[in-house]
C-alpha cells in the first residue's frame, strides 16, 4: 500500500469514527439543562423565563453576591404541559452555576427511578450510581431575618465530567424526582463565599439583633407619642 493510499484510508477512517462519535458527544453536554447554559448571566435567565432580574432573590451580599429565581411552570402564559414544575437558578456574582430542578409529580406518577435513569441517560450517556447524598438549601426571610435549612437526598444516579454534573435523586419529603445541575468551578467558588457569609452573619447577629431592638422600640415610642398628642387635650379627669 502507497503511503498516499494508507494516508487516505486513515483519514477516511477517523472522519468515519468521529460521525459515529459525534451523537454520544452530543448526547453527554452537560453544560446545560434544556436551553439554560451555565455561566449565563441573571438578566439573559430572567428574560428565558419570562421573568424580571428584580424578582430575584439575594441570599447574601458578601463576600460574593448569591442570588436565585425561582421558576414555576404556573407562570407559563399561556399554561404549557411540562414534566418540569419549577426550577430554582443559583448565581453566583451574576452568573448561572446551579439548577435544583423539581418534577411534577402528576407527570412522573407511576414512574420508577429506572425510567428516569434512562430518559436521563438518553441525554447525558451512562449513568453512574454513587452511594452519595447531596444537600439542599432552603432560604427563607422572616421580618427582615434570614432562615437557612439543608436537607441531604439520597444520589440515584448522577453524570458528571471534570466541569459539570447532574445528580438525579427522589424527594424525600414529597412525592417525585429532582435534579441538581451544577457547574464545578462556580459552584466551589459560591460554597466557599456562602460558608464565609454565614460566619459574617453569626459574627454580626448580636448587632443586628441590638440594631432590631432599638428600631422596635423606637416605632413604639412613636407610636406612642401620637398616641399621646391626640388623647391628651381632650382628656378629661
Amino acid at each position: 500500500m502507497s503511503a498516499r493510499i494508507l494516508v487516505i484510508s486513515i483519514f477516511v477512517i477517523s472522519i468515519f469514527c468521529a460521525l459515529l462519535l459525534a451523537p454520544v458527544i452530543a448526547a453527554q453536554d452537560l453544560s446545560k439543562y434544556r436551553e439554560f447554559q451555565f455561566g449565563t448571566g441573571l438578566v439573559k435567565i430572567s428574560k428565558q423565563v419570562q421573568m424580571k432580574p428584580s424578582e430575584a432573590t439575594a441570599i447574601h451580599q458578601r463576600p460574593a453576591v448569591i442570588q436565585e429565581l425561582e421558576w414555576n411552570a404556573w407562570l407559563n402564559s399561556p399554561p404549557q404541559p411540562d414534566s418540569v414544575r419549577n426550577i430554582l437558578f443559583s448565581f453566583y456574582n451574576g452568573e448561572l452555576f446551579r439548577m435544583v430542578v423539581t418534577y411534577d409529580p402528576d407527570r412522573t406518577e407511576g414512574m420508577t427511578a429506572e425510567d428516569i435513569i434512562e430518559a436521563l441517560s438518553a441525554k447525558y450517556g451512562t449513568a453512574a450510581k454513587p452511594v452519595a447524598e447531596i444537600t439542599l438549601s432552603s432560604t427563607r426571610f422572616y421580618d427582615g431575618e434570614k432562615t437557612i435549612s439543608n436537607r441531604n437526598e439520597k444520589i440515584l444516579a448522577r453524570w458528571e465530567n471534570a466541569q459539570y454534573s447532574v445528580n438525579l435523586f427522589q424527594s424525600s419529603s414529597q412525592a417525585g424526582f429532582g435534579l441538581v445541575v451544577s457547574a464545578k468551578r462556580l459552584e466551589t467558588l459560591a460554597q466557599v463565599a456562602i460558608v464565609e457569609a454565614i460566619r459574617l452573619d453569626e459574627q454580626e447577629a448580636p448587632q443586628r439583633e441590638s440594631a432590631r431592638q432599638q428600631k422596635k422600640d423606637e416605632e413604639i415610642r412613636v407610636k406612642q407619642e401620637k398616641a399621646r398628642q391626640v388623647n391628651k387635650a381632650p382628656f378629661r379627669p
